[in-house]
């Protein structure tokens, strides 16, 4: 059983978080300012110290300095209970040595992981491999852990959708993240006219639908499977519950969503400005950079043309003159509705 020290001034908060922990299954020591904490830290040497910033007679800083600057008590994980949230704040606790932060006020779920994960690490640190090659790739394999986002679409329910049909559609309300285990998924915008855009593709390994779980609004777009796809389900709590707990998870959908408005701006500049030719070529080298595989030689998809003229944004009629023109040209080669690209150069170097 794991010892840990709670430093808390706040009665209620000090028994409550103190029940938590002790019904998580960790023995549990209490004290209601920083000096008293530091006594007992240095009496009983817990597993992990959990401790408030603002307190009298000895404030977090306090306590987090002195336990730095005594032998037997540095290393023990330190994690600040706080209800400020100034970036100044973490800067400074970070500095000095602090491991976590939990801000005020938290979830059951938010402390037990936090303890977690700060116990684990020091468990780690303190194993002993081989030194070996193959202890070497032990410890390697055990700090790396397992990607967050792949536990999350674990073990999920999986939908099947055939082509064409929709996952969800714009102005609904979100209750779930997906994941593409397998096939292929376009998200579009329709216009009052009935005039379709593709804004977003997406392959296997790919999340989708999670800008409005973000922004806690409805969905800004449909989205469609372009081919027969299986999708996991994953629900909005657990999204959110990994979300504000794991600072990866965090960075990760951060990147995704920076991704993702820098395709939207290349690709208003692209149909504002860019001739058929140069959307329609566009539209094809973006196919070729979601979908081709590795071991595939010249890319090739089966894909509508009435799909494909919505991502290059022009009407299908347009879109078929232009690939006769592309075939003509050897650009392309078409064959049973197989678009496959012969000249990847020339098309990337299409002028307007």
């Amino acid at each position: 059983m794991k010892h840990l020290l709670l430093i808390e001034d706040n009665n209620e908060i000090r028994e409550n978080t103190a029940e938590i922990l002790e019904l998580a299954g960790y023995k549990v020591k209490t004290a209601q300012n920083g000096k008293i904490g530091v006594e007992m830290a240095l009496q009983e040497k817990p597993d992990l110290i959990i401790c408030d910033i603002m307190m009298p007679v000895l404030d977090g800083y306090g306590v987090l300095h002195l336990l730095n600057k005594n032998p037997e008590l540095t290393g023990i994980p330190f994690i600040f209970l706080t209800a400020k949230a100034e970036r100044s704040d973490f800067r400074k606790g970070m500095e000095m040595g602090a491991d976590d932060y939990i801000t005020k006020p938290f979830s059951d779920i938010e402390l037990l992981n936090a303890v977690e994960s700060r116990i684990k690490k020091t468990e780690l640190l303190a194993k002993n491999y081989n030194t070996d090659a193959d202890g070497m790739q032990q410890m390697l394999n055990e700090f790396k852990g397992r990607d967050p986002l792949v536990d999350l679409a674990a073990d999920r329910n999986i939908n099947h959708y055939k082509k064409k049909q929709p996952i969800y559609t714009e102005g609904n309300h979100p209750n779930r993240l997906y994941y593409v285990q397998k096939g292929k998924v376009k998200t579009c915008k329709i216009n009052d006219a009935g005039k379709e855009l593709t804004v977003g593709l997406f392959n296997e390994g790919d999340f989708f639908g999670y800008n409005a779980l973000l922004e806690g609004t409805v969905y800004k777009e449909t989205a469609e499977a372009i081919e027969d796809t299986d999708v996991a389900i994953i629900p909005k709590e657990d999204f959110e519950s990994l979300l504000h707990n794991s600072r990866e998870v965090t960075h990760k959908f951060i990147k995704l969503l920076a991704k993702n408005v820098t395709e939207k701006e290349n690709q208003l500049l692209g149909l504002a400005y860019n001739s058929l030719r140069k959307r329609v070529a566009d539209a094809l080298l973006a196919l070729q950079a979601k979908y081709k595989k590795e071991s595939q030689g010249n890319f090739s998809i089966h894909i509508s043309r009435e799909d494909l003229a919505n991502i290059a944004g022009t009407a299908t009629e347009s879109l078929i003159r232009t690939l006769s023109d592309f075939k003509s040209e050897k650009l392309i080669e078409i064959k049973d509705g197989n678009i496959i690209i012969t000249n990847e150069k020339k098309l990337a170097a299409m002028l307007n």
